[in-house]
């Protein structure tokens, strides 16, 4: 199945309590449908003193949320937007916006 969200895209959230927020995607599990946003969908850790941390204490961590949940946003429009595939003639293959056009990445290099 393809990959409509990957690690490094400008997201918006557009369910649950952080919808409308955007934010920066730090990691995708492709096979669990879960991706983690910065700053977004946060939970407080409870930690015991160590030598790694002496403070102890509770420290917020960015916790998933479902891939459907989520729309990358097009740099163009600056709007949350679907994404489609396409298949350029020199043997590339690009992940598109669907408002506004813009190449989101590059998934296949052309052929030299």
């Amino acid at each position: 199945m393809p990959q409509h969200i990957r690690q490094g895209d400008l997201v918006m959230i557009i369910a649950g309590n952080e919808r409308g927020k955007t934010g920066k995607v730090l990691r995708v599990d492709a096979a669990a449908g879960r991706v983690w946003i910065e700053g977004r969908n946060l939970r407080s850790k409870h930690v015991r003193p160590s030598q790694a941390n002496p403070q102890g204490g509770r420290i917020e961590k960015e916790m998933p949320l479902h891939i459907s949940n989520v729309q990358p946003i097009s740099p163009s429009a600056n709007k949350p937007t679907r994404v489609r595939f396409e298949n350029r003639k020199d043997g590339s293959k690009v992940r598109v916006a669907v408002k506004g056009g813009d190449v989101l990445s590059t998934l296949k290099k052309a052929k030299s």
